[in-house]
């Protein structure tokens, strides 16, 4: 691993880091998180004019959409692609790779060390600028967001070390950048731009206590979904106000079949399907199947899930949607010693074949 420490505000060191890549001809455009003059509104953008790189704040704490998502739509380009995205971002679109869906030949990876990002609902009202200043003294003081999203409030990787770079954002100076350059290739494409890139490492000492304040917040989350109830009976407690409008599922960036069994014909209302319900039951919810829906999106890729929040964040019923998958992933997930999105080379479990496991299951 290399570093470098430019003398600047990371703002102005990512802007001006991209805009040499883009002039130099090394890169096809930025990808990044973007505010226009004079607007409120953010969204993601891809940028070839350096001189539009002035919009770009890629550690703005709003996360409109995955970008993970949107990455895994791109075909293959001519020239690799700056893409800036948040740790959660990152990890989604390397469970996306791992799919086929997504092409890492296409971009050269920027993340960093993540505060969270506020609710949609509360950026939708307008930031107050008390809202961004007490977001952004937790940050620069290395403690945990208190304005965040639930599942960032407990999010424990969100400083991902194999994306191609990652900036020091947790308890940094606000004056100084740190950026750490993971392989000789990134590191080729910045000879030439004035940064003086030395031998260095990523050092976690300093997100010590994020890091153990997160996985107490983690634990009284769990414990609070424990206590609304397990199995069936907890699953329908939870998701029983579900209106089925499927935002969990449209905006969720591991969700990855290409035609939502649940979309097709095969969930029309069957009338011999209804009418034999109707006679066991006397009564049909309409829609129906709603909490089937949740646990066949579960079986699916909750062992995937990276924790972001998109679901829970739109869910009109404020379903806990993120926080039960996220629970329910992890527990799969560590049978197996598996982060969703930690390694490109990390095979995802339900696509693995061995030919015994779990033996103290017997057979």
């Amino acid at each position: 691993m290399h570093k470098a420490v430019i003398n600047k505000d990371r703002d102005t060191a990512v802007r001006e880091m991209a805009s040499y890549l883009l002039d130099s001809g090394r890169i096809g455009g930025v990808f990044s998180l973007k505010k226009f003059k004079g607007s409120e509104s953010v969204d993601y953008g891809l940028i070839t004019d350096k001189g539009l790189l002035e919009y770009i704040h890629p550690f703005y704490p709003v996360m409109p959409q995955n970008a993970g998502q949107t990455l895994s739509k791109f075909t293959k380009m001519t020239k690799p692609v700056l893409a800036i995205i948040r740790p959660c971002e990152y990890r989604a679109f390397v469970e996306t790779v791992k799919r086929a869906q997504g092409s890492p030949d296409n971009f050269i990876t920027v993340t960093y060390t993540c505060g969270g990002v506020i609710p949609l609902a509360d950026h939708a009202k307008g930031l107050k600028n008390d809202v961004l200043e007490n977001y952004n003294k937790a940050v620069s003081e290395g403690k945990n967001p208190q304005n965040t999203r639930e599942n960032c409030r407990r999010c424990e990787n969100f400083y991902p070390e194999n994306s191609d770079i990652l900036v020091s954002v947790i308890g940094a100076k606000k004056d100084t950048a740190e950026i750490f350059i993971n392989n000789d290739k990134t590191k080729g494409l910045l000879e030439g731009s004035g940064i003086t890139i030395t031998k260095g490492t990523f050092d976690k000492a300093g997100l010590k206590n994020i890091i153990e304040e997160r996985a107490t917040v983690k634990k009284e989350q769990f414990t609070s979904i424990d206590k609304i109830g397990k199995g069936l009976n907890g699953l329908v407690e939870i998701f029983g106000r579900c209106i089925g409008c499927r935002g969990c599922n449209s905006v969720c960036p591991i969700c990855y079949c290409t035609q939502c069994d649940f979309s097709s014909s095969n969930f029309d209302y069957n009338r011999t399907i209804i009418e034999k319900e109707l006679e066991q039951k006397g009564a049909l919810r309409l829609p129906p199947d709603t909490v089937f829906f949740h646990i066949g999106r579960m079986s699916h890729m909750a062992f995937s899930c990276v924790g972001c929040g998109q679901c829970s964040d739109v869910c009109p019923a404020g379903i806990p949607v993120g926080t039960v998958f996220n629970k329910a992933g992890e527990a799969v997930a560590a049978e197996f010693d598996f982060v969703p999105g930690r390694n490109v080379e990390e095979k995802i479990p339900v696509m693995m074949y061995k030919e015994q496991e779990f033996p103290e299951m017997g057979e």
